[in-house]
């Protein structure tokens, strides 16, 4: 998987405190590469700036940037986009992909097997955003930093 840090860290005001984007276009492990992303963001962010990320904070990003990249690759055409960024209080874990389509939660259901994705994601998520976009979709998470 190739992954490119496009921007990191704005001055702007109003703009995040700490921010990283990965374009993941290349087969393989990209799952596990976009969770390790997570990780070493969320690393930075304590060692780097001194902001405080419990460890729980970054197994729950590690599990919504999982379910997320896992279904932008699914289920939308060409490359995916992987924004982390944090604002105040919270980490943000954006998705943008190429499928215009608005997911929708599924009614319970214990015997299905796996599509518990956005399920997860809104359990352990804040927020969650989804923004239709000229070219696709972004999805947004917001998971507080003292989760």
């Amino acid at each position: 998987m190739d992954s490119v840090p496009v921007d990191e860290g704005e001055t702007v005001p109003g703009a995040p405190r700490l921010r990283a984007s990965y374009a993941l276009n290349a087969e393989g492990a990209w799952i596990a590469q976009a969770r390790h992303l997570a990780a070493e963001f969320l690393d930075r962010a304590r060692t780097q700036d001194g902001l405080p990320v419990p460890e729980r904070v970054v197994e729950i990003t590690q599990l919504v940037v999982s379910e997320l990249v896992t279904n932008a690759r699914k289920y939308a055409p060409g490359p995916v986009e992987l924004d982390l960024r944090v604002f105040g209080d919270a980490v943000e874990v954006v998705v943008h992909d190429g499928n215009p389509e608005v997911p929708r939660p599924r009614d319970a259901d214990p015997g299905r097997v796996g599509q518990h994705g956005l399920e997860i994601v809104m359990a352990v998520a804040e927020a969650l955003d989804v923004r239709q976009e000229a070219e696709g979709k972004s999805i947004t998470a917001r998971i507080a930093l003292s989760a």
